[in-house]
Protein backbone atom coordinates (compact mmCIF):
# COMPACT_ATOMS: atom_id res chain seq x y z
CA UNK A 1 0.00 0.00 0.00
CA UNK A 2 1.08 3.63 -0.51
CA UNK A 3 1.83 5.52 2.04
CA UNK A 4 -0.98 8.25 2.09
CA UNK A 5 -3.12 5.55 1.75
CA UNK A 6 -1.76 4.19 5.54
CA UNK A 7 -1.62 7.44 6.41
CA UNK A 8 -5.70 7.74 5.89
CA UNK A 9 -6.80 4.11 7.19
CA UNK A 10 -4.47 4.96 10.47
CA UNK A 11 -6.65 8.40 10.58
CA UNK A 12 -9.68 6.82 10.52
CA UNK A 13 -8.89 4.14 12.90
CA UNK A 14 -7.65 6.68 15.07
CA UNK A 15 -10.68 8.77 15.07
CA UNK A 16 -12.91 5.90 15.80
CA UNK A 17 -10.73 4.76 18.38
CA UNK A 18 -11.41 7.78 20.35
CA UNK A 19 -15.10 7.91 19.70
CA UNK A 20 -15.47 4.03 20.98
CA UNK A 21 -13.28 5.59 24.16
CA UNK A 22 -15.59 8.22 24.23
CA UNK A 23 -18.75 6.21 24.79
CA UNK A 24 -16.92 4.17 27.08
CA UNK A 25 -16.59 6.78 29.77
CA UNK A 26 -19.68 7.94 28.78
CA UNK A 27 -20.92 4.24 29.55
CA UNK A 28 -19.07 3.73 32.78
CA UNK A 29 -20.31 7.44 34.29
CA UNK A 30 -24.08 6.82 33.76
CA UNK A 31 -23.51 3.02 35.18
CA UNK A 32 -21.72 4.62 38.60
CA UNK A 33 -24.45 6.91 38.74
CA UNK A 34 -27.31 4.31 38.05
CA UNK A 35 -29.63 3.47 41.16
CA UNK A 36 -28.25 -0.39 40.83
CA UNK A 37 -27.08 -2.26 43.58
CA UNK A 38 -22.89 -2.30 43.73
CA UNK A 39 -22.67 -6.00 42.49
CA UNK A 40 -25.02 -5.04 39.07
CA UNK A 41 -22.79 -1.93 38.27
CA UNK A 42 -19.57 -3.79 38.77
CA UNK A 43 -20.95 -6.15 36.66
CA UNK A 44 -21.80 -3.71 33.96
CA UNK A 45 -18.63 -1.97 34.32
CA UNK A 46 -16.70 -5.01 33.83
CA UNK A 47 -18.39 -5.80 31.09
CA UNK A 48 -17.46 -2.51 29.65
CA UNK A 49 -13.79 -2.35 30.44
CA UNK A 50 -13.37 -5.37 28.34
CA UNK A 51 -15.98 -5.79 25.38
CA UNK A 52 -15.36 -1.52 24.89
CA UNK A 53 -17.68 -1.36 21.83
CA UNK A 54 -20.36 -4.51 22.51
CA UNK A 55 -20.51 -3.91 26.30
CA UNK A 56 -21.31 0.24 26.22
CA UNK A 57 -23.85 -0.46 23.42
CA UNK A 58 -25.20 -3.15 25.80
CA UNK A 59 -25.79 -0.71 28.27
CA UNK A 60 -27.26 1.97 26.35
CA UNK A 61 -30.14 -0.25 24.96
CA UNK A 62 -30.66 -2.71 27.61
CA UNK A 63 -29.10 -1.59 30.92
CA UNK A 64 -30.96 1.90 31.83
CA UNK A 65 -33.85 1.96 33.15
Amino acid sequence: MPFPLLFTFGRVYGCASLIVLALDVYSIIQIAESRGSTARKVIWILLVIFFPLGGALLWLLFGRR
